[in-house]
């Protein structure tokens, strides 16, 4: 164990251009050792004519003094220690130094006076966490107690309260109502909001997680085509789309979710359509069984179909035997469609123009 301890060195704290800080590790350092008072007092000098006792004390203290001359000479790089004229003892080293880089009283004061400034402006930015807010805060306000200046630690806390981001509002608000500002520690007011950033970063990501699911779920099934027609895997009607499960889908007549238009429980009967089977087209028809063999036939008019037909070949003055189709009825029959053509209508001396198809077994006209 005496080996052991025998080659146990502590470490000694080097230079860095930060005097504040390296005096506090330095001091701290001396005081272990209890070599202080040769910085404070300096070295004991034995007086003329001085008895055993106080030679003896004179060179304990000389001694000692040596020790502390060579923490600061570890301490201190070469550069710095050649702009040292008179480094007699420790207490010559250590007041050079204090004047080097601390300053004097006008310095002093213009280095309070920027850092002053600089806590009042200063404000948690977006990138930073509550850790690194309370770090920046704190290292000015220490720096502030090393010119002379100790801020009370109300002072920091409100400080903190009032330059923290906008989405910390509730928090603050809710800090200041349950405790008194006046006795809220600097560490309690840093782990109250800790949680409620933790708390936060939680529900964020759980947003983000729920928006990437939603947003999967609307993707699936959304295929690269563009045509019209019915989709082949479950009948529906399309618009280019796969079709991913109704609960998303929204009915462009009641404008609820879970169902097609074509489904829509508000249309009438919900059976007067038709469907026509092609990826470019569609034919809207509605379907009667009534039968009538006159010219002077009933015409169902503003039935609400995008398309009309007739069986009746003769009555039309102009038409077009190579347009071929296929559509597919309400009650799901099918009707081809042997052409299309136009058709004069005279209602109440009113000549109408109707461009119809043509289909078989189909006696009724729809317009």
């Amino acid at each position: 164990m005496a080996e052991e301890t025998k080659f146990l060195h502590t470490p000694v704290p080097k230079f860095d251009g930060y005097y504040e800080h390296w005096a506090m590790l330095m001091e701290n350092l001396i005081q272990s050792k209890e070599l202080w008072s040769l910085i404070e007092a300096g070295v004991t000098v034995a007086p003329a004519n001085a008895t055993v006792e106080q030679q003896q004390a004179a060179d304990a203290s000389k001694l000692k003094d040596l020790k502390v001359k060579n923490y600061l000479f570890q301490s201190i790089d070469r550069s710095i220690l050649e702009t040292i004229l008179v480094r007699e003892t420790s207490k010559d080293i250590w007041d050079a130094m204090k004047r080097k880089y601390q300053g004097s009283t006008k310095v002093k004061r213009a280095h309070l006076q920027a850092l002053r400034r600089e806590f009042e402006v200063l404000a948690m930015k977006e990138s930073e966490s509550v850790n690194d807010y309370f770090a920046k805060t704190l290292a000015i306000a220490n720096k502030m107690s090393a010119q002379g200046e100790t801020l009370q630690e109300v002072a920091v806390v409100e400080k903190i309260l009032r330059s923290l981001l906008a989405k910390f509002n509730y928090v603050v608000c809710s800090i200041k109502e349950a405790n008194d500002i006046n006795t809220l520690s600097i560490d309690g007011l840093q782990s109250s909001l800790i949680v409620q950033e933790q708390r936060m970063k939680a529900q964020a990501e759980g947003s983000e997680e729920q928006a990437l699911k939603v947003s999967n779920s609307t993707s699936v099934g959304r295929g690269s085509g563009r045509g019209r027609g019915r989709n082949s895997t479950n009948g529906a009607r399309g618009r280019g789309r796969g079709r991913q499960g109704k609960e998303l889908v929204e009915c462009f007549k009641c404008h609820k979710l879970g169902h097609y238009q074509n489904e829509c429980p508000e249309w009438e009967g919900n059976a007067h359509y038709a469907s026509y089977n092609d990826d470019e087209e569609m034919l809207l028809m509605a379907k009667t069984d009534q039968v009538l063999n006159s010219m002077n036939e009933t015409w169902y008019l503003d039935s609400g179909c995008s398309n009309h037909m007739i069986g009746h070949k003769e009555w039309f003055f102009n038409f077009d035997n190579d347009n071929r189709d296929s559509v597919k009825l309400g009650d799901d029959s099918r009707m081809t469609v042997m052409g299309k053509g136009s058709v004069k209508l005279k209602i109440n001396n009113v000549v109408l123009l109707l461009h119809i198809f043509v289909g078989t077994k189909y006696e009724t006209k729809i317009s």
